[in-house]
């Protein structure tokens, strides 16, 4: 389902790099080894936001990589 919060998301497994690009702030960030069943639990997730803020931030180290559009 889409999410009014969270556009897009996207997902490498080999570097178990999450990538969020957020629509308030129009930013994206990268959080760090993340396991690859936290992300079809997030990408499956009904509310996106709420599985974000329960399940990933304050759970895994990230960083700000740029403005939501590339």
């Amino acid at each position: 389902m889409p999410s009014t919060s969270i556009p897009k998301m996207a997902y490498d497994p080999d570097s178990r790099i999450l990538s969020v690009w957020f629509v308030a702030s129009g930013k994206r960030y990268e959080f760090e080894d993340v396991p690859p069943e936290i992300f079809a639990a997030f990408k499956a997730a009904f509310a996106k936001g709420r599985f974000f803020n329960e399940h990933i931030r304050n759970h895994f180290r990230y960083r700000l990589v740029g403005p939501a559009v590339d």
